[in-house]
């Protein structure tokens, strides 16, 4: 009687532990729904860069009328230029040439700029801003200042759409019209061809998207915060 009771009692060495199959479901089920996550975030990421591109002008603008003033970012090839250019036709009142560094001159401006220094002089303002946000702030106040409720936004194209969602989130009332500065390089070479330009397509992309989502998620954020982010990630 005691052989067959120990057979039964440990017939099988250990007791059926439904705990552990039930955690190990859990842990598979987890598993797979992050990746499942995972790839469908890839996917919507991808498809925002395919939108993204979509976005992006490939040409210069006609503009079909003039605003009150006009803005330009600094930070590539021929945007002051063209902005300048654009104030001397008369298509805004005022030039504000946002992100100015601090060590030029209005009078190196002027130098780069020999054919309308009477413009400069007269109708134009700066500001020394460090990054896209601070640009758009620093618009808001000088749009407000003056009673602007249309401004003509000059950038490179690429970076327009950020440009444009940064300043539209800070001057949701003001009517904005965008001109893109498209290099001649840019038309004549694909943005694919080469590892820089793709590259350059990609990181404006992602701060495009960090930007949006830092629109929503903190909407007050201050242009300093994310300049000193900037600089501690560039330091490392």
């Amino acid at each position: 009687m005691s052989m067959a009771g120990s057979k039964s009692d440990g017939g099988t060495g250990e007791m059926p532990d439904p705990t552990g199959r039930a955690s190990r479901r859990w842990l598979r089920r987890l598993g797979w729904s992050t990746v499942v996550a995972g790839v469908a975030a890839a996917v919507m990421l991808a498809l925002g860069f395919v939108w993204f591109l979509s976005s992006i002008p490939e040409d210069e603008v006609a503009l079909a009328h003039n605003a009150d003033g006009i803005v330009v970012l600094t930070g590539g090839a021929s945007r002051v230029a063209d902005a300048i250019e654009l104030m001397a036709a008369g298509r805004g009142r005022r030039l504000l040439i946002s992100g100015l560094h601090r060590t030029t001159t209005v009078g190196e401006i002027q130098r780069l700029n020999p054919d309308f220094t009477r413009v400069i002089r007269c109708c134009v303002d700066y500001d020394h801003s460090r990054n896209t946000l601070g640009n758009a702030i620093e618009t808001k106040r000088w749009a407000e200042g003056r009673g602007f409720r249309s401004i003509i936004v000059v950038t490179s194209n690429y970076h327009m759409p950020r440009a444009l969602a940064e300043i539209a989130h800070q001057l949701p009332g003001v009517e904005l019209v965008p001109y893109p500065v498209v290099t001649s390089k840019q038309r004549a070479e694909p943005w694919w061809r080469t590892v820089a330009a793709a590259r350059l397509m990609i990181f404006e992309y992602v701060k495009y998207v960090y930007a949006k989502l830092r629109m929503e998620f903190h909407p007050g954020a201050r242009p300093d915060e994310f300049a000193s982010l900037v600089d501690r990630l560039r330091a490392k």
